[in-house]
């Protein structure tokens, strides 16, 4: 396989996608391109344009990032990491979306979220 970054650290050099390669291991002396002008030629109809400028704007857009939940339970502090399903003001329960399921965690017990 070709190394496409020889000069980066071991887990870099066989990235192609630039956007996951830090940017002090990019090549500073690449130019940027033309950015989104490229797509100026395919605006010809309206609803071609509308339909583009959603793509431009969707190529923005990020994974819903997930929160560490610290709480307490009978004494003790317990830590989990998940992301907010639902927030039931009343039975004032938070939902946790976590990889092994869905948790709820009383409100008033909740001590930090990060």
């Amino acid at each position: 396989m070709k190394v496409i970054n020889p000069n980066g650290p071991d887990e870099y050099k066989y990235e192609t996608d630039y956007r996951n390669i830090p940017r002090e291991y990019l090549n500073p002396h690449i130019p940027v391109g033309r950015g989104i002008v490229k797509w100026q030629a395919f605006k010809t109809l309206p609803e071609q344009y509308e339909q583009l400028e959603q793509y431009i704007q969707d190529q923005n857009k990020i994974d819903r990032p997930s929160i560490e939940l610290r709480y307490f339970v009978d004494g003790y502090i317990k830590e989990k990491e998940g992301r907010i399903h639902k927030v039931d003001t009343y039975t004032q329960t938070l939902h946790l979306d976590e990889e092994t399921g869905l948790s709820k965690i009383n409100l008033l017990d909740i001590v930090a979220i990060k």
